[in-house]
């Protein structure tokens, strides 16, 4: 999964103390980096809405 590999290469150059900073609201719930990194990498529905979210963004 290509969009994954993007989103751990950005989570994984980003300060420890910033990945608890929301980076999305989906659904109407914040969603911080770490929660971020573990619906992407446990591959889920949510994660991958995620990834296409930070994508249109311009996030990663």
């Amino acid at each position: 999964m290509e969009n994954k590999d993007r989103f751990i290469k950005v989570y994984s150059n980003l300060p420890i103390n910033l990945r608890n900073e929301v980076v999305l609201v989906l659904q109407n719930k914040p969603i911080t980096w770490n929660v971020a990194f573990l619906e992407v990498n446990s591959e889920t529905e949510t994660g991958k809405e995620i990834v296409k979210n930070l994508i249109e963004l311009k996030i990663i």
